[in-house]
This record gives structure tokens, sequence and C-alpha cells, in this order.
């Protein structure tokens, strides 16, 4: 069987360009595609297309941009299965998360499609002064123009969806530039764009090269960078970027605190997924767990247990498998690096810690230190590291010493330690009673520090593709005064 071609979407056409990669499997190894690049010419002929697009967008009613979203989710409704069985090919996700992220994507379009229609404005009395009288304003919220979506390769899917789904429902044009590991899913999203009947120009989706990518990010005739993926290429991007408003969401290094009032036969099992489901490449993943010192060794022995037992390793088409190939050999080579300097170190392997070609076992350290690799850096990996605490305080700080903060986990039934956490960890976002890797796609997302600048999830994101206008009004004024 000859290997599936797919081309860039420009104007609603597959155009055929000059250069093309090989997309294969991460767990098998086996093409599975062939993908052509977006270079040269081609980028400003999406840049074109956009500024095409952007003209019929911004004229497009609340309910228009309604039914064009609900369109999309309509048509991932009829290709469900194939969507899901392209993840996994593509990404060595495993099926069952795979389908969680399809369930989620046509969450995200459905609730954009929602806002879409709810988009408000204000009324603004301005008669507040006495030269003033007779005056009122009303303030709307209009589309940017020709927005930039960059997304990365762990959900090749539904972040893409983040890209696309809140712009449409701004008015917005967009070229989208999917992952160079894992562009088919997006352009296979492109094919149902297509069928809703979208006017050309207000969605391109270009697979091409960071490098290449950069250009456009540069380009002025583009009005909002909005980039997932790591904190160096996004930092980086947003320097180039010039005055265009940048949002990026980047790189975590998500921490739980465990305090002894929880139930570990409850949280246990949830937090063994979050450590280590799609061998721990989600940004939001847990990697540092603070445990309260009275109940750490029964922790430790049960988290433990619990890996052996529940996070299975292998092909990712099957439904028990937890933990997946890592994307490719390079990315599972430096967790694996940064494991061995961590237990030169002084760390302790309690578990795992061995490669095979691009898979990494479950692996847990304890013994570690805040300033090894494994520990301070976001390691993308099947690896966590379980540390002791003596007070809440000490835990918070733990939690604290870390160049990210995009959100953290902490199990406890103290009121009062809870407004302590959310007043005093340095994060985004924080999860009570629920690892730091819980997102429901309407909530706003993002971090502090490292971890990026603005926020993701629907009307938040919305917001951040649009800018207010004002409509001041010189009105009826009394003249008996």
């Amino acid at each position: 069987m000859a290997t599936p071609t797919y081309l860039p979407f420009i104007h609603n056409e597959w155009v055929k360009t000059y250069k093309s990669i090989t997309i294969k499997n991460p767990y098998s190894q086996k093409k599975i595609a062939r993908v052509y690049l977006t270079e040269g010419d081609f980028l400003d002929m999406a840049v074109e297309s956009s500024l095409i697009g952007f003209k019929y967008s911004r004229q497009l009613s609340g309910y228009d941009r309604y039914e064009l979203l609900m369109g999309i989710v309509h048509g991932l409704e009829k290709r469900e299965k194939e969507i899901i069985r392209t993840i996994t090919e593509e990404s060595g996700k495993p099926i069952r998360f795979a389908r969680n992220e399809v369930d989620r994507a046509k969450l995200t379009f459905t609730w954009a499609a929602e806002e879409a229609r709810r988009l408000n404005g204000e009324y603004i009395p301005l008669d507040v002064a006495p030269q003033t009288r007779g005056y009122f304003g009303i303030s709307r919220r209009f589309p940017l123009g020709v927005v930039m979506g960059i997304s990365p390769f762990n959900f090749p899917l539904n972040l893409v969806a983040h890209k696309l789904a809140p712009a449409l429902a701004t008015g917005n044009s967009i070229i989208l530039k999917p992952a160079s590991q894992t562009p088919v899913t997006a352009l296979k999203l492109g094919e149902i764009i297509k069928e809703t009947g979208i006017p050309p120009g207000m969605v391109n989706i270009i697979p091409a090269s960071g490098k290449t990518a950069e250009i456009l990010v540069k380009d002025g005739r583009i009005k909002k960078l909005t980039f997932t993926g790591s904190a160096s290429v996004g930092w980086y991007l947003r320097s180039v970027a010039g005055k265009k408003p940048v949002t990026l969401e980047l790189g975590g290094n998500a921490a739980v605190i465990v305090e002894p009032d929880t139930d570990l036969d409850e949280i246990i099992p949830r937090l063994v997924t979050g450590s280590f489901a799609y061998a721990g490449q989600v940004c939001i993943s847990v990697q540092r767990i603070y445990v309260q010192e009275d109940i750490f060794e029964s922790f430790i022995d049960n988290f433990t247990r619990e890996t052996r037992k529940n996070a299975i390793t292998g092909d990712p088409s099957r439904e028990e498998t937890m933990v997946g190939p890592m994307i490719d050999n390079d990315s599972a080579k430096t967790a694996e690096d940064w494991v061995k300097e961590a237990i030169k170190g002084g760390a302790t392997l309690i578990m795992g810690g061995h490669r095979n070609k691009n898979f990494l076992e479950p692996t847990i350290l304890t013994g570690t230190s805040p300033h090894m690799k494994a520990v301070c850096e976001e390691i993308f990996a099947p690896v966590v590291s379980i540390e002791s605490y003596r007070n809440f305080t000490d835990a918070i700080n733990m939690v604290n010493n870390s160049h990210y903060g995009l959100q953290a986990g902490i199990y406890c039934n103290d009121f009062k330690k809870i407004q302590q956490a959310y007043n005093e960890l340095d994060v985004g976002g924080v999860i009570v009673n629920d690892y730091p890797t819980f997102r429901i796609d309407p909530m706003p997302y993002g971090g502090m520090k490292d971890s990026g600048s603005g926020r993701e999830g629907l009307r938040y994101a919305m917001e951040e593709m649009t800018e207010i206008k004002l409509l001041a009004v010189r009105g009826y004024k009394n003249p008996d005064k």
C-alpha cells in the first residue's frame, strides 16, 4: 500500500509544494505519511490568503461563527474513530488517551461556538462631569486580524483546537503551523474544516519547520502569535515577534503536596496516572510529589506498588497501555541521562530508569536535590521524584523552588491550608484534591515565570485575540442646564 500524502491547506486548496518529510509511527517506526512542507513563496501565499480570509471573517455574525464551529464538531463526530487512530499512530499516544483527546476537542469547538454568540460589549456612562452631560459610550471587542498559531506534538488535535477555535469564534483568520512530528491530525482536521464551507483564507494549515515559521512570526501582517511548546523556543519567538501581542503556553514542572488528612488508597492511582500517562509527555504531568513526613514511607510503598501494577508499558493501540513510546529516541535518551545524573548525585532509584530505544520505564526517584535536572527542569518523560516535608509552609516553598509555574496540586482538607496554597503558590492554577494534570478546556490555563504569559481556555483566549474599541456618543443635552 502506498504511503498517504498530505499537502498544505492554503486558501481552501491542497497545495503541492517542493519539499516533503516522512512521518513515522513512534511505536512501530513504520512510515504512516508523507507530508509536504510550506516554504518560500508559499508562506507569502498563506499570509495573503489569510488577509483575504479576514475580510470575510470579520463580517460574520455571531450566529454564522457558531454554525461554522458546530460544523467542525459534527465533522469530528463523523470521523471520530479515524482521528483517534491517527493520533495514536503519529504521536504514540495510548489509544484511551487519544479517545479522550477527541472528546475534549469536540468540547473545545462546542464551547467556542457558544462563546461566539455571547461575545459581549459594555454600556459605559460618560455623563460623569458637568461638561459631559448627555454623553454615553459603548465598547465592543473586535478581531485583531491574522493570527499565527503554533501547536506542539503531544496534543495534535486538542491543542490545535485551542488555536483555531477562539480565533474563529472572534472573527479572526488564522495560519496554523502544527508540530513537525504530528502534522497529519491537523491536516485531517483541515479536511473537516473545508467540508463546512468555510470562506477561503479563514484557516490555513501549513506544515513547516520551526525556522520557517519564524519568518511568519516576524511578519508585520501577522497581528497575533499564540504558541504552545518549549520555554526556550517560546521566549525566543516572543523576542522576535515585534509589536504583536503574544500568548505563550510553555513548559511546566508540576508538583503535588500530599497532606496526612487524605485517603492514600483513593489518591495514589490518580497520581500514578498523572505521573506516567502518555510517558509523561504532558506539560502538567506530575513530576514532583511532596509528602508529609508522617505518611511518607507508606506513600512510597503504595505508589510503587500501584505503578508496577497499572503503569503498563507497550503498544499504544492496546486499551490497557498507559505508557507508550516517547516521541523520539533523543527525548528518551535525554530523560535517561538526567535520571543517571540524579543517581550519580546521590538520588535513590526506587524503580525504572532503563531505556530501550524511545521507551523509558516508569521511573521513581527519591533523595533528590532541587538543582538536579530531573527535578528542576521539565523532563517531559515518565519520571517522578517523591520527597518528604515536615510542615505545610515548607512544602509550599519546595513547590515554588522552580523557574516554572504552570499548575500545582494539593491533597488537603484543611481550608486554611488550601487558602494559604492558593495565595502563596507561584503557579497559574492550584488544583485541590486532584492532580495538577487536571484540565477542562473552558478554564483559564497558563502559567507564571518560565511557564509563559497569557491564558488559554476559550473565553480567555478570545479576549486575547480581540481588542476593545470604544464608541463615545454626544447625546441629548438638556438646554435648560
